[in-house]
């Protein structure tokens, strides 16, 4: 199956999509933009809407290798919450520095949601730069709290 490629905006961010299917290969952020579609629940996700990203493959989850298995424990923090490297690390059975290591190298943010997982103290990392981590957990907040006023 051909692999697309495109981009949408997060705030000053543009999101790089490359995907087929339900399935996505990779994504990044980067300061501008490329000309091509991205999957609709990223869009709306990147728009502030409450999305749920879960049924979107991603290649980060396949196989059996240390990462792939933090990317799965990273797949069930809800939308909304955070864990620490250290819960995610025990999950797993591992340390949290392989976590943030895995962190570090994930090939598909948003659907793998990195920005997610927090350090004890404090945000923690988050590549290319940590106010995007900021952004993405307020950008949730605010969707929660928005959704949360409307049925209540």
């Amino acid at each position: 199956m051909e692999v697309t490629g495109g981009s949408c905006r997060l705030g000053l961010w543009h999101v790089h999509v490359w995907w087929s299917g339900d399935t996505i290969h990779r994504v990044r952020f980067a300061p501008t933009g490329i000309p091509g579609p991205v999957p609709a629940p990223i869009q709306k996700y990147c728009a502030g809407r409450l999305m749920d990203l879960s049924g979107l493959r991603t290649v980060a989850c396949e196989g059996d290798t240390v990462s792939s298995l933090i990317y799965r424990a990273v797949r069930e923090i809800p939308y909304g919450s955070t864990a620490t490297y250290g819960d995610i690390a025990r999950i797993v059975g591992t340390s949290p520095r392989a976590v943030g290591r895995a962190m570090a190298h994930n090939p598909t943010p948003l659907v793998v949601p990195c920005h997610r997982v927090v350090a004890a103290n404090g945000i923690g990392g988050f590549t290319p730069a940590p106010e995007i981590k900021e952004h993405l957990l307020l950008l949730e907040k605010k969707a929660k709290k928005r959704q949360a006023h409307q049925s209540g």
